[in-house]
């Protein structure tokens, strides 16, 4: 099932993806840093949840409280939340 999630307190601004049971695929970033976000998206790809929220939940970015890689970690769980309810 395809998902959109929209960041909080990072510079991109929106992350798609795809879950097919609880493995990711086809995630895009919209905004913040293109390479390091596409790395993200590279290396994540054909993961599971749990792996991907495992690695890079509680990541910071500078002086902010959360990252890119944060708030994939949120979207995941929150599509991971919505599929199983």
């Amino acid at each position: 099932m395809k998902h959109t999630y929209k960041p909080q307190g990072v510079c991109s601004s929106q992350v798609d993806f795809e879950l097919e049971g609880n493995v990711v695929k086809n995630i895009s970033f919209r905004g913040g840093c293109n390479g390091n976000l596409k790395a993200i998206a590279a290396l994540a790809e054909g993961m599971t949840v749990d792996q991907i929220t495992e690695r890079v939940k509680g990541i910071t970015c500078g002086f902010k409280k959360t990252s890119c890689s944060d708030q994939l970690a949120h979207a995941l769980m929150d599509a991971a939340a919505k599929e199983q309810a």
